[in-house]
């Protein structure tokens, strides 16, 4: 037989997805709303996707390669989407050498510190723009429309002022935010193309988009359109809170998880020093994923219920 078979222990699981194919299709959802973002914020949105995606795919090559020196893995794409979030997440006048240092910290940093794809304890992306958010707050919090500045709509509730904008404009993106948050519509139809191609799951972002809009709400910091269509909480519930290394196993996980990551950005918006606070509630719900998982294990088939508490330390 010229057929080999690799024999290992059980579980045998197998699935028709590989890593490049789950990196492919969620490239293909990005690119809708990366391009209706170059359109309405410019060509500086382009050259800031351009560098971040070069650098971080430059990064990992070079550690892989260089430092390493072991097999290189930058075709299974996961560099190219690390680096299609990063730009996302960045104001559109961002100098190129900062997104570059950014690109630099999320590759080399967070994820190849810790062993590279799958061994991540939280986002890369979004640590690099946390990262870049303390470093150069000036230079993040910098916003452009049509070559003109001014504050996003998040911004002008966050200082109680009232803005202008029709359900058209928040939802075709034509305000102020970062390159990959404004095209509401188009960022809704990937996330829905994902959900369809089973790349993800419906729990986590339909349950962070739902608990973050309507706390928002309640606690009076703006309308649900606005909570929903304004910075980056569909960007971040469809395509960062999502990430299988960062996000809880179980469906019952996934549902704390997902309400923790709402309720977070709700009082962040609210009360928090900074307008928006997607990213850092993703990052605090990132830590603490290995303790969701381990009070939401399920039950091993045929063991004891007493073992299983014991083991997972309740009561």
């Amino acid at each position: 037989m010229s057929t080999q078979l690799t024999v290992s222990t059980s579980p045998h699981v197998h699935s028709e997805f590989t890593t490049r194919g789950i990196m492919f299709s969620v490239i293909l959802a990005l690119l809708p709303a990366g391009i209706t973002s170059v359109y309405f914020l410019g060509y500086r949105s382009f050259a800031v996707i351009a560098a971040c995606v070069i650098a971080c795919v430059a990064c990992e090559w070079f550690w892989q390669k260089c430092v390493m020196k072991t097999k290189v893995t930058v075709c299974d794409l996961s560099a190219v989407v690390t680096g299609l979030l990063l730009a996302y997440n960045l104001p559109p006048t961002m100098p190129i050498w900062m997104a570059i240092c950014g690109s630099v910290f999320a590759i080399i940093v967070v994820k190849q510190f810790y062993g590279g794809l799958g061994c991540n304890i939280v986002n890369p992306a979004l640590a690099a723009r946390a990262m870049m958010l303390i470093s150069w707050p000036t230079a993040m919090t910098t916003w452009t429309v049509q070559g003109m500045s001014g504050a996003t709509p998040l911004a002008a509730m966050k200082a109680g002022n009232a803005f202008k904008l029709s359900c058209w404009d928040m939802l075709v993106g034509n305000m102020g935010g970062c390159i990959g948050e404004t095209c509401s519509v188009l960022l809704i139809l990937g996330g829905a193309y994902l959900i369809w191609e089973n790349i993800i799951s419906w729990r986590i972002p339909v349950i962070y988009i739902a608990t973050a809009s309507i706390l928002g709400a309640l606690f009076g910091h703006g309308g649900l359109m606005s909570e929903i269509f304004t910075g980056g909480l569909l960007l971040g519930a469809f395509f960062m809170a999502t990430d299988y290394t960062t996000s809880p196993m179980s469906a019952k996980g996934q549902f704390i998880y997902a309400f923790g990551c709402g309720l977070l950005t709700a009082l962040i918006r609210t009360w928090g020093g900074y307008p928006e606070g997607v990213s850092f509630s993703i990052l605090i719900m990132n830590v603490a994923v290995p303790l969701i998982d381990q009070y939401t294990a399920p039950r091993i088939l045929g063991a004891p219920k007493s073992n299983f508490f014991k083991r997972t330390g309740g009561k």
